[in-house]
């Protein structure tokens, strides 16, 4: 089988050196990933340049480009034949809910379910998550089943884990994404040349975290996997504005 990884945390994050290191024991693994840390990036693909694509020491690509570029080049040129699956991961810190919308984590994956490919985003409860083996070792649970059971259609997965020992998880639960608050107000400081600079405030928390969405799982140290799609069309309100316009 063979596996392209991927991230937004960068090519020397531990999350994806775990995750490699974990994967190249029961795949073939190609990976291509941001020169730095890109998180927030979403799907942006860089079109006002051209990229570079370099190899570091440990046998990584990585590309001075987003995450979404990432995998792109290496589907679209990079790699001699498709890969089976892209991961992208491990993530430090939480994908769930309305992050799903900006996360560079999930754009990576996404960009290969739009090329056909099955993919899984892995990203951990928390940041500065000291647990990354355990999200290595789901995510290997996941491929060995999908080895076995593959998927009917095509699947995109968005997987949240508890920043947790292996053994303490208290199951896998599939899960809807759940909504969050407004995000906190943003941060005004001074610099030395007295400008206003603005940091983004932090994501608010849950206002839509039940049973069944992704933060309840997490939050009772179950492995959150989310099926997720790309149709934004709200199709509950086709009718609705088709009457609206001939109003």
């Amino acid at each position: 089988m063979k596996i392209l990884l991927s991230n937004d945390d960068g090519y020397s994050a531990p999350g994806l050196n775990i995750l490699a290191e974990h994967i190249a024991k029961i795949a073939d693994i190609t990976v291509v990933a941001p020169e730095r840390n890109r998180s927030g990036a979403s799907n942006s693909l860089t079109l006002d340049r051209p990229l570079s694509v370099k190899k570091a020491a440990n046998g990584f690509f990585y590309v001075n480009g987003t995450p979404t570029d990432c995998v792109h080049i290496a589907l679209t040129g990079l790699m001699d034949t498709m890969p089976d699956m892209v991961i992208s991961g491990i993530n430090d810190g939480a994908n769930m809910g309305d992050d799903t919308i900006y996360s560079g984590t999930v754009a990576a994956a996404m960009e290969g379910y739009l090329l056909g490919i099955p993919s899984i985003a892995v990203s951990m409860s928390q940041h500065n998550s000291t647990n990354f083996e355990t999200a290595a070792k789901v995510a290997v649970e996941l491929i060995q089943h999908y080895q076995k059971n593959g998927f009917s259609t095509p699947t995109l997965l968005n997987v949240n884990v508890p920043d947790i020992p292996y053994e303490a998880l208290q199951g896998r639960t599939v899960t809807r994404l759940g909504k969050r608050h407004k995000a906190e107000p943003v941060v005004q400081l001074k610099t030395p040349r007295n400008e206003t600079v603005y940091w983004v405030g932090a994501a608010g928390q849950p206002n839509d975290g039940g049973p069944g969405t992704d933060f309840y799982a997490v939050a009772n140290q179950q492995v959150s996997i989310s099926p997720i799609q790309v149709d934004l069309t709200c199709h509950a309100q086709l009718n609705d504005i088709k009457q609206w316009l001939s109003s």
